[in-house]
Order: C-alpha cells, then sequence, then structure tokens
C-alpha cells in the first residue's frame, strides 16, 4: 500500500450552475448497483424529500432487507415483475408486467411529486426488449426539472449513459458467489 499525504487545499472549484434533478445511473458487472441507489433513497428521505423505488424484476410480495427497513422508513417501494427470467414461467407475462410497471413508474417521474424515482434493475427489461427504449429516453428527457431518476442494472443502454449527469460502473474485482459461496441474507437480499 502507498501512503499518501491527505490535501491541504481543494481540489476543485465549487460549481456555480443552477440546481436542478440529477438522472443518476448505477450500472456494470460488481455488486453494490442497488445497495447504492438505496443509499441515495435513504439519504433524501432523511432530509425530508418525496421518495419512491420501482424494482422491475421483484415480485410485488417481495420481502427482501430493503423492503423491511423501507416499510419501517415509510419510503414506498414496489416490485414490478415477476423474478428474474429464469425463474418465469411465462416471459411474454414478465414482458407485460413491465411495461405495465413502466406505466406506473413513468407517471410518478412525470408528475413531479417524488423529489427521487428509483428504477431498480430498469436495464434489464431495456436489453431484453420489453420496454422500448425512445420511450423511456423521452421521459427522462421531459421529467420536471426538479425530478431525480436513479437507474440500476447490467449493461445500461449507451442512450441512458449519455443522457445521464453521473454514471457509476460497478467493477467486479472478486464475488463470494464464484468461490463457491452462497448467497448471504442481509447481504445479498
Amino acid at each position: 500500500m502507498q501512503i499518501e499525504t491527505p490535501p491541504t487545499e481543494r481540489r476543485y472549484e465549487r460549481p456555480e450552475g443552477e440546481r436542478r434533478g440529477l438522472l443518476i445511473v448505477h450500472t456494470g458487472d460488481g455488486k453494490g448497483k442497488s445497495t447504492a441507489a438505496f443509499g441515495l433513497a435513504v439519504r433524501a428521505h432523511g432530509r425530508g424529500k418525496s421518495v419512491k423505488v420501482y424494482q422491475f424484476m421483484k415480485v410485488p410480495s417481495a420481502r427482501f432487507g430493503e423492503h423491511r427497513v423501507f416499510e419501517q422508513l415509510g419510503i414506498p417501494i414496489e416490485g414490478l415483475g415477476d423474478g428474474f427470467s429464469w425463474k418465469s414461467q411465462d416471459l411474454a407475462h414478465s414482458a407485460q408486467l413491465a411495461r405495465d410497471g413502466w406505466q406506473r413508474a413513468r407517471a410518478a417521474i412525470l408528475g413531479g411529486t417524488h423529489f427521487m424515482v428509483t428504477l431498480d434493475e430498469l436495464t434489464y427489461p431495456l436489453i431484453y426488449g420489453w420496454l422500448p427504449l425512445d420511450e423511456v429516453l423521452q421521459t427522462l428527457r421531459e421529467r420536471p426539472r426538479d425530478v431525480h431518476v436513479v437507474i440500476t442494472g447490467r449493461r445500461c443502454p449507451r442512450e441512458i449513459i449519455e443522457l445521464a449527469d453521473t454514471v457509476t460502473e460497478m467493477t467486479l474485482v472478486k464475488h463470494a458467489f464464484k468461490a463457491g459461496i452462497p448467497a448471504q441474507r442481509g447481504i445479498e437480499d
């Protein structure tokens, strides 16, 4: 490990632009995309801001750790899907759930009543062709000025990345699952 001297001077100038709603993307093959988005939701909620979380691949009855804590905190979270594609009994039905869920999420974004709308795992219905990318892009462009949108999922379409204000790519360096260690409650769910 290389030891560094802590900085003693500010490394940047304070931006002078206007504050506005941001489009934030967490993508890549590494772990932590949803976790980072949920952290932003908790941070906004902690400031008294209205937040709504949509999960495109989780079932409405899901009770993972985030559902339990969001319920305790009063952050609305809604599962829109029927699980990941390899668990689906009917991919046409999965696609329809994604389209129906997108209409709810789209209305929440365009309605402007939420400070932040999180679209967890949105990239999957996009890359599977279940949702029209052009409509998603149009919604993101036309959203009210003060609405922040957070998108998560692997292989985020280039067009969304280009439109986004902040993009973080989670890089897989090492993962316990690949070493044969099963998913852990409270870590993966």
